[in-house]
This record gives structure tokens, sequence and C-alpha cells, in this order.
């Protein structure tokens, strides 16, 4: 079961794309298999770590900044960064850059397993030019941890703070060598009432952690081994949800005859926060409305739309008894959901919404042939300030009937792809659908990217006006045929 976990992982394949010569590739899908008894070759050394772990929002963020040196006497491409069998399946936006060349595309990376249950695994980072003996390189290594946060204690009061824990080590999991390395833990607030005290000071002699404001610094530490981890774990304040979608699957639907681009998004939520000591109080609830304070519930989803979006919807599993609200103008468009109820701890919630826009806006023509390019955001949705978690995203572009030579491109790690057939009203052969789904998503990615390239000749547009005309023809013809039928019963009366 673990393997098949690991198979469904975070597989980054990171490409470019040349609007020019339109080369688009394909998502990394294969995966290297490591033999029993691997322990990655000690051709690298860390010379300086700096590992920033981020809590503000509902998951942690966790940024290192390392030196890495050569101490091989050949030429080394491939980094291993370990991470223990049960969190790597929650790893999501894994990204490595270049420190000091941010604004190039990201390395390839991959996850690689043990053909035998092993306590770590490991992802596999190739970097783009191999490293010389004795050469040294900055990495900035990104990613986000799912499902991360347990609320402390797991039941409160509906008017109680929430209180959540995180557990991480403080050496930063390494298959090398550090030299130097600290840890940096950034709260949200400075109410953090339980954290672990080190019990041998830091490298500087001083207590471990050390406190600036909200943020705690594990650290600094001289000669890690490879391997080396230290267990801690923090507790700290943070009443607002834990918004974590276990599914969205999103359809954006072209029309060439309408311009138009119509999306559909269906949601199936869970607030992970507190759940409730006792039955939720509508009374309290209301009161407690005026002043506004902080909350662990769920009350509201802002939908942040493109301008000139239009046409929006939301209904409920279980009709529309929920309120929304539309602002549209010339320098934005906002969608605003407000269940009915508010989503306490352990409550789930599903919906659907949609809206239309024009398509010209996200389709141009190109000047030869007869392709067409279609560039739409991979994910939108609510925007909040804690953020939001998504486990698995289902993305479906239907293109127009008859297009052929489906292309895309998209700097989202994806996980599988494939092409079908969706048939709707008056189609004759069906409309070409483009199927991608990811893997532990959070609402950071929102800004990134799909591009579609297709093929979709002028003759492939007739052909829903002829299925009309012939099926409008087929219809009278019938209807003139029977209605010069003769079906009355016995014979009839000669004079």
């Amino acid at each position: 079961m673990r393997s098949i976990t690991l198979a469904l992982s975070c597989i980054t394949a990171l490409s470019s794309f040349c609007a020019a010569e339109l080369n688009i590739t394909q998502p990394l899908s294969s995966k290297q298999i490591l033999p029993s008894g691997f322990k990655p070759p000690q051709v690298f050394k860390n010379v300086n770590l700096v590992r920033t772990t981020n809590l503000d929002k509902e998951y942690p963020r966790e940024t290192i900044n390392v030196i890495i040196e050569n101490i091989d006497s050949k030429p080394q491409s491939e980094y291993y960064l370990p991470f223990d069998f049960r969190l790597i399946s929650r790893i999501g936006g894994f990204e490595v850059k270049d420190k000091k060349a941010a604004g190039k595309l990201p390395f390839k990376t991959e996850v690689v397993e043990y053909d035998s249950y092993s306590p770590t695994e490991f992802y596999l980072i190739h970097l783009p030019e191999p490293l010389q003996p004795k050469a040294q390189q900055t990495l900035s290594i990104s990613y986000s941890i799912l499902s991360a946060l347990s609320p402390v204690p797991a039941t409160i009061n509906q008017l109680d703070k929430q209180y959540v824990q995180y557990t991480f080590s403080a050496y930063t999991p390494s298959a090398y060598v550090t030299e130097k390395q600290k840890t940096k833990v950034k709260f949200p607030s400075t109410d953090v009432p339980d954290y672990t005290i080190l019990p041998a000071p830091n490298a500087e002699n001083q207590q471990d952690p050390q406190k600036q404001g909200s943020t705690f610094t594990y650290g600094p530490y001289n000669d890690v081994p490879a391997g080396a981890e230290e267990s801690v774990s923090v507790r700290y304040e943070f009443t607002k949800p834990l918004t974590h979608v276990s599914r969205l699957e999103r359809d954006i639907e072209i029309s060439h005859w309408g311009g138009n681009l119509a999306t559909e998004e269906r949601y199936w939520l869970t607030n992970r926060a507190a759940q409730l000591a006792n039955h939720f109080s509508r009374v309290s609830w209301q009161m407690q409305q005026y002043s506004n304070p902080p909350t662990s519930a769920l009350k509201q989803l802002p939908i942040p739309l493109r301008v000139g979006s239009l046409n929006p919807y939301f209904t409920d599993d279980i009709g529309n008894v929920s309120t929304s609200r539309f602002r549209s103008g010339v320098r934005e468009a906002h969608l605003e959901l407000r269940p009915r109820y508010p989503v306490f701890g352990g409550w789930k919630y599903s919906f659907r919404v949609g809206w239309d826009a024009d398509l010209k806006e996200y389709l141009r023509k190109l000047k030869k042939g007869d392709g067409y390019v279609l560039k739409v955001p991979f994910l939108e949705g609510p925007r909040m300030p804690e953020g939001i978690e998504y486990k698995n995203v289902e993305v479906r572009v239907i293109l127009p009937e008859g297009a052929t030579n489906i292309r895309y491109e998209t700097s989202v790690p994806l996980v599988a792809s494939s092409t079908t057939i969706h048939r709707t009203f008056m189609d004759t052969i069906g409309r070409t659908t483009l199927k991608l789904t990811a893997i532990n998503l959070v609402d950071e990615w929102r800004d990134r990217d799909l591009v579609v390239t297709y093929d979709y000749p002028w003759t492939a547009g007739f052909r829903k006006p002829i299925v009309i005309f012939v099926t409008l023809l087929s219809v009278f013809s019938a209807a003139w045929v029977i209605g010069g039928l003769d079906v009355s019963i016995g014979k009839k009366k000669t004079t």
C-alpha cells in the first residue's frame, strides 16, 4: 500500500514553454527504484544550511537554503534529500532552484524509493550541470507539508482559542554531513505556550531555541552527521480554520461558436480544526459576530475571479441553502460564498460553483495553420489568509468537437494525464477532453498557468450547424411522412 501512496507522490516535472516553436513536454512519470541497503554516495557535503519553517498558514512551508560542495574526485550531478516514508506522501509543491539564479527554471526532481520497506525515502535532485570537484553551488529547496498540524486540545468550546501542534526535527534531515546549520521557525503570533527546549546548548553555547519576537531559532549546530534527527514540537495559537479539500474537480469548457469559456468547480471540503466540545449554539454565534473575533470555524469562502467573469452560479449538495454575493467591475470580479451554517472542526461541506468568461481573453489563434493556444489558470477557487490545501485536483479541459493534436504545458507537478472523449448535447463523435491530475497542492499554486495547444480546422466549426440542420430536416420529414399515413381502422365506404 505504501508503494501505491509513493507512486502518487508529487513527481515534479517542470518544463519550459517556447511560444514561437510551441515545444511542449509531458510531465515526468518515471520513478527510480533503489536497491535494498542503498545509501546515497557521500560525494557532497553541506557547507552551510539554513532552514526556514513558516507557520503563518494552515500548512507548514519549508525553505532550505544550502551551500553544497562536491568532495569527490569526479563531477557529480545527483543530490539526494531524505524524508520519512510517512511524510513524503504529504509533500507538496517540491521545487529546487539555484539560489543565485532564481529567475531560471527549477531543477528536475523525482521521487525515488526502495524495493523493500524502509523508514526513509528520497527526492532525487538533478543538477542542471555536473558540479566539478571542490566546486560549490547554493540550492534553494522549497515545499509544503499537508495535514501536518494537529489541534491540541482536540476539542474546544465554541468561543475558545485554538492551539495547534507541529512536530519536526531540529536537525534538518540530510543524506550528507553538514558543517553548519540552523532552523528558523516563524509563528503567526507570539502566543506559543509550549515548545521543546533541547537539553544541550547550541554551537554558540546558548539556550536552544533562541527566541526573538515570533521567531524561534534552533541552532546553529556544527558537524551534524548524515541522517541525524532531533525531534521537537511546538504548540502555538492558530484560531483559524484548517481547510482541507480532499477532492477538487475543475472543468474548463471551450465554445468557439459562442465565444465562451465556461468553468465549473466541484469541492469536497473538510475543516480539520478542533472539534466542538458541545453542541453548536446559533444564539452564541450571532452574538459573537458583532465583535467578529477570531474563530476556527469556516464562515465564508471568498473567490477572486478574473476581470470580465460573469453569470456565476453556486449550489450546495443539498440545494442552494447558502448565500452568495457577486461583485464585478472594471478592476475586479469577486464572488463570496457564505455557508448557511459555519463549518466547525470535523464538519464537511460539498458544493459546486461556476462562471463564464469571454473566450478571446484566454485563446489566440496561431498565424500559421489551424492551431490555437489556450492559457488558463490551473487552479482558481477560494483565497483565504490562512490558506487552503488540496489533496487531489482533477482538471478537465473540454475542447471543441473536432479538435486534434492536443498538447499542454504547466509548471504544476502532475501525477497523471490522459485524453478522453466527452459527449454532450448534439455531439456526433464527442469532444476531445484533456484530463490532468495533481496531488498535494496549496492555494499558492493558483497563479500557475496551464497552456493547451490544439488544432481546430475551420471545417470542424460547421459540424454542429450541419448536425442541427440534418436533425431538424429529419424531424420535419418524419412529421410529413407520418402525417400522410392512413391510420384509420376499417374499410372506407364507397358510394
